[in-house]
C-alpha cells in the first residue's frame, strides 16, 4: 500500500479512440473508493470520442491539468486512442516523469506498450492485450489480468478492467479497501 498520499489524486487521460469500459471502469470504480480522478482530454477540446463512437465530455483538457498536484496516471487502451497518446509529447514527457520520480503510473490493453516504448518496462513484470505483446519491447510478460510493479500498474484488457482498477485501490488504500469495493459491486459474482 503506498502510504504517501493519505488523499491520492490522479488523472485519468482520454484520446480520440480510447476504450470507453477501460475509462470508465477505472473513473467509476476509484471513484467509489474514495479516491479523486479526474478525466483529462489530450486536445485542446473537452469532448473525446470513443473507438466506439460514445463522445465523452472530460473534467479538464491537458494544457490545463497541474501534474504536480497529481500521485498518479492512467492511461485506457483503445485504438486509435493509444496511438495518439503516444503521440503526444507533453503526455509522454510526464509518464517518464512520473516513472523517474516514484509517482504511479497505470496502463491498460494496448496503453501498457507507451510505457514499453520509453523503456519504463525494462527487465520488469507487466501485462498487455494479447494481440500487443509483440509491442511490449523488454517486458517480463506476466499474461496476468492486472500486474503491479513497483509504481507501475498494468492491465491486460477491457475484460479484465475491473481487476487493473481494484489494483489501483488496493495500491493506494490496501487489500482490505479493494476487498471492500469488491464486495460492494459484487465482483466476482
Amino acid at each position: 500500500m503506498n502510504t504517501t498520499a493519505a488523499f491520492p489524486r490522479l488523472a485519468l487521460f482520454l484520446a480520440d479512440g480510447f476504450e470507453e469500459v477501460e475509462a470508465l471502469t477505472v473513473v467509476d470504480l476509484l471513484r467509489r473508493a474514495g479516491i479523486s480522478v479526474t478525466t483529462v482530454s489530450i486536445t485542446d477540446r473537452r469532448e473525446v470520442t470513443s473507438s466506439h463512437q460514445v463522445t465523452l465530455l472530460a473534467d479538464t483538457i491537458l494544457d490545463e491539468l497541474d501534474f504536480d498536484a497529481l500521485d498518479g496516471l492512467v492511461l485506457p487502451g483503445g485504438m486509435p486512442g493509444t496511438t495518439n497518446l503516444a503521440a503526444c509529447a507533453p503526455l509522454t514527457a510526464q509518464i517518464q516523469k512520473f516513472a523517474a520520480d516514484g509517482r504511479e503510473v497505470c496502463a491498460i490493453c494496448a496503453a501498457p506498450t507507451i510505457l514499453a516504448a520509453l523503456g519504463l518496462l525494462e527487465g520488469k513484470p507487466a501485462t498487455c492485450f494479447p494481440a500487443r505483446e509483440p509491442d511490449m519491447r523488454g517486458a517480463i510478460l506476466t499474461h496476468a489480468p492486472q500486474t503491479v510493479t513497483g509504481n507501475i500498474i498494468t492491465g491486460r484488457s477491457m475484460g479484465c478492467a475491473i481487476d487493473f482498477a481494484l489494483a489501483i485501490v488496493e495500491h493506494y488504500q490496501g487489500r482490505d479497501a479493494a476487498d471492500r469495493l469488491k464486495q460492494a459491486v459484487a465482483f466476482p459474482y
